[in-house]
């Protein structure tokens, strides 16, 4: 009886032994990514895909086991993030609230926003609400962790609470830890978008294809993560594979830019391509004209580009400064006050940015403006620019 009690304690029912016990384990944490990324984040916040109802409760069953998060919160929040991205709204932002904090504390953090009803019910519109979310998945949230750790015991013994576990620490440390402290601290950036977003990796398989959290910044309702073509999403794969046998369906992805030769003037097309692609046109400045010109300006004072404005400082050009601490910012800025050229190009980046953000709703007035902008753009007597002018005119929508 003994003998049969220890066996119980060490194996479970299921004896699967260390490696299998290995990939049960990474088969459940990929199942909470996958609803994660696939279902909360894609699905529910960005109505980038949808999934057949069936497969759309599983997910919906799936975090409430394993996480105990419920769908109406987690949208609400994601979607305040976008809001109020990088200011003291933002609910974790390691720009306002510190790096450690939002790594070390993500969860800490994402219960600080639970508890903002008012915000909740503002973003967290669409969320489900039927029997099943009212009456068990919303009031018993914790309930699915509690009944997931006697599933865990019973299949795989003492060593299935260890599992458990893991998969309570997955989501806490991956998503509210990693993508959103590091992924607005380190990586590489393909978009200037208006925040400190990054891409953590160009290849998002640990995490569901979390780890592109610049392009997805940078679009945030595309179904599809990766924008290069030496990028991987593994989300993105498996909504693809979903799709071929009926069980997603596709309705927003990135649009792709094209570039119409000849063009003389920014017409509507050039406008609408621009709005849709604003961040690629800021890129596109920062890396044809600005850089140019910095090495310009170092090459003509027999420097090098790192000694004539380091990198935090080059970065800061971007944004006018908006991430540097405030006597960094007033460095940049005297800088940039000492070199007619520069001056030049920094403002006309900063007029091109707010005419793009502007929340205006004449277009016909945007397209003016956007007009006399490349006018005198090519009266500047830059090349860069004049060159970064007839490049812009020519934006348009790939069909």
């Amino acid at each position: 009886m003994l003998d049969v009690l220890f066996d119980f304690l060490v194996s479970g029912v299921a004896s699967l032994g260390w490696w299998g016990m290995l990939v049960v384990l990474l088969v459940f944490t990929q199942l909470t990514i996958f609803s994660v990324t696939l279902y909360l984040h894609r699905s529910q916040a960005h109505r980038g895909v949808d999934f057949h109802p069936v497969l759309n409760h599983f997910f919906r069953f799936w975090t409430w086991l394993t996480t105990s998060m419920i769908t109406r919160e987690w949208v609400a929040i994601h979607r305040k993030h976008h809001a109020k991205v990088e200011t003291e709204e933002d609910p974790h932002s390691p720009q306002t609230r510190g790096i450690g904090k939002v790594f070390w504390q993500g969860v800490e953090l994402y219960r600080e926003a639970r508890a903002d009803r008012p915000s909740i019910e503002q973003y967290g519109k669409g969320a489900p609400d039927d029997w099943i979310e009212r009456h068990l998945y919303t009031p018993h949230a914790n309930l699915g962790p509690t009944a997931l750790l006697f599933i865990n015991f019973a299949l795989f013994g003492l060593p299935g609470v260890a599992l458990w576990a893991i998969q309570m620490a997955w989501i806490p440390f991956w998503a509210a830890g990693v993508v959103n402290g590091l992924g607005h601290w380190w990586g590489y950036r393909n978009f200037e978008s208006a925040d400190t977003s990054t891409n953590l990796t160009p290849w998002g398989v640990w995490i569901g294809g979390e780890e592109l959290h610049n392009n997805h910044h940078a679009f945030p309702s595309s179904a599809r993560f990766s924008m290069r073509r030496w990028e991987f999403d593994i989300g993105w794969a498996a909504i693809k594979g979903l799709e071929k046998v009926g069980l997603a369906k596709v309705l927003r992805v990135a649009p792709s830019l094209d570039i119409r030769p000849n063009i003389t003037a920014p017409d509507t097309e050039t406008l609408r391509a621009l709005l849709s692609h604003r961040f690629q046109a800021m890129t596109d400045y920062q890396r044809n004209v600005l850089k140019p010109a910095l090495r310009e300006e170092a090459a003509a004072a027999g420097a090098r580009l790192r000694e004539l404005l380091p990198r935090r400082m080059r970065k800061g050009l971007v944004d006018d400064g908006r991430w540097l601490k405030p006597d960094a910012r007033e460095q940049l800025h005297a800088w940039v006050s000492q070199r007619p050229r520069i001056q030049a190009l920094v403002e006309h980046r900063a007029r091109l940015s707010a005419l793009l953000e502007a929340r205006s709703h004449d277009a016909a007035e945007r397209l003016r403006q956007l007009q006399a902008w490349c006018q005198e753009a090519e009266a500047s007597g830059i090349r860069a620019l004049q060159e970064y002018s007839a490049r812009l005119k020519g934006y348009a929508l790939a069909h």
